[in-house]
């Protein structure tokens, strides 16, 4: 790299950059990783029964069967229907293509085909490995007794279109569940789940909010469930059924998910093998290899992306003035949006253009620099993009391309045209992983 890059070269390394991130929250690397120290009951049992779903289920699952081979008695993975091929066939092993972001009747199916899988074993006396990632949610989704699954989609829909934070939603979801909340463990009687975590709060990697907790215990409650709903003002928006079924629960007619010290997961481990900061750390070493000064936000990026994107260049701005030679932001979390406006986008487009729009300052230091955010699974929002690319010349490129006003995208929610008319938009299918949002901002 050169020691003052141009615009091309800073957009190339950018590119790099977080193309490392992404390689280094590989899910089989990952996996394999943990599995050099395995836990106790993988390493002793003479037989296992495996049951994977999330993103990340495919590349876990392939991981897992090299090492596991022989003592492999069968299972299931439950990937995202547009996942691609899933790779080397694992013998014994089914695979069920299941809908993502928005539940369907695969999702139900796959549900039900896990909590076979955990009966099996239970049966059998052999541990369930359970490999879990984000995504889960949606793609093993089994609806209360009483409860349609159309108005379970519907409940998460209603609070992911308010701007409903992971943990907010998941609460939510698992007291309309039928798998969740401890229950596909309490199944299977001996469990080991190895996480690959797309949770950064309100605490990080916290094995109750992954996949909604389908292994561990639920702090939650019916009660804090309905009173989340409530917050968001959601009540006529939200199916009646599914405010019924919430409604019983905190009355103490329902029973509740699985609280910690359940015995029925006495025997329910658990490790989180892998998070955001495995792509922090990747993005790191490949921006010090280029001969960046690379400084890191601890804290996860959360919140509305639009927020987070301003506060990112109000950070890089000081990074500007507080160093001469080429600088590198690195950081990740996961935002929200709410949606207000028709257009089409995702958080990653939206936190963006919101930096784009809030770097007056860092435009005023004559510094060129360029930022990316993107979504560690090649998925953002309802679109075929993983995020975008904003530079400092995204505004006077966007003018002289004759679109309308930037913010007007921004209130629209329509991110992806106005990143897709300039050639931003960062697109690289889907990855197989998934640990969060990854940003970075290079500085020349």
């Amino acid at each position: 790299m050169s020691a003052n890059p141009n615009r091309v070269q800073l957009r190339q390394d950018l590119l790099d950059i977080i193309g490392a991130g992404l390689e280094a929250a590989r899910a089989d690397r990952l996996v394999e990783a943990a599995l050099a120290d395995p836990p106790g009951a993988l390493a002793t049992a003479p037989s296992l029964r495996l049951a994977a779903v999330g993103k990340a289920a495919a590349a876990m699952s392939r991981a897992f069967g090299a090492w596991a081979g022989g003592r492999l008695r069968g299972g299931v993975m439950v990937v995202p229907a547009g996942a691609g091929e899933v790779g080397t066939a694992i013998p014994g092993i089914d695979v069920i293509r299941a809908s993502h972001p928005s539940p369907d009747a695969t999702s139900e199916a796959a549900a039900r085909r896990l909590l076979e899988e955990a009966a099996a074993a239970a049966r059998e006396g052999v541990p369930l490995a359970v490999l879990l990632s984000g995504g889960a949610s949606s793609l093993a989704a089994l609806p209360a007794q009483g409860l349609r699954l159309a108005d379970k989609a519907a409940t998460a829909d209603a609070l992911m279109r308010a701007g409903a934070a992971i943990d907010e939603l998941n609460a939510v979801r698992k007291h309309l569940s039928g798998i969740k909340g401890g229950r596909l463990a309490a199944a299977a009687g001996r469990s080991i789940t190895l996480a690959i975590s797309d949770v950064v709060a309100p605490v990080a990697d916290d094995p109750s909010v992954i996949g909604s907790g389908p292994t561990v215990a639920d702090p939650t409650t019916y009660r804090e469930a309905l009173a989340i709903v409530a917050r968001f003002r959601l009540a006529e928006r939200v199916p009646a059924a599914a405010l019924e079924v919430l409604g019983r629960g905190a009355a103490g007619e329902i029973e509740e998910t699985l609280k910690p010290g359940d015995g029925r997961l006495a025997q329910s481990e658990y490790r989180v093998v892998g998070s955001r900061l495995d792509a922090v750390e990747g993005a790191r070493k490949a921006a010090e290899a280029r001969g960046y000064a690379v400084a890191e936000i601890a804290e996860p990026v959360t919140g509305q992306a639009r927020a987070a994107g301003a506060r990112l260049m109000e950070v890089a701005a000081g990074l500007a003035a507080d160093i001469a030679g080429p600088v590198c932001l690195v950081t990740a979390g996961e935002t929200t949006v709410e949606v207000r406006g028709m257009g089409k986008g995702g958080r990653n487009q939206e936190l963006a253009l919101a930096a784009a729009l809030a770097a007056r300052g860092l435009r005023s230091t004559g510094r060129r620099f360029a930022l990316a955010s993107a979504g560690t699974d090649g998925i953002d929002g309802p679109t075929d993009a993983a995020g975008a690319i904003a530079d400092s010349e995204t505004l006077d490129r966007a003018l002289a391309s004759g679109l309308d006003d930037p913010r007007e995208y921004l209130d629209e929610n329509d991110t992806y045209r106005f990143f897709d008319a300039l050639g931003d938009l960062i697109r690289t299918g889907p990855t197989g992983t998934n640990v969060g949002d990854l940003q970075v901002v290079l500085i020349a």
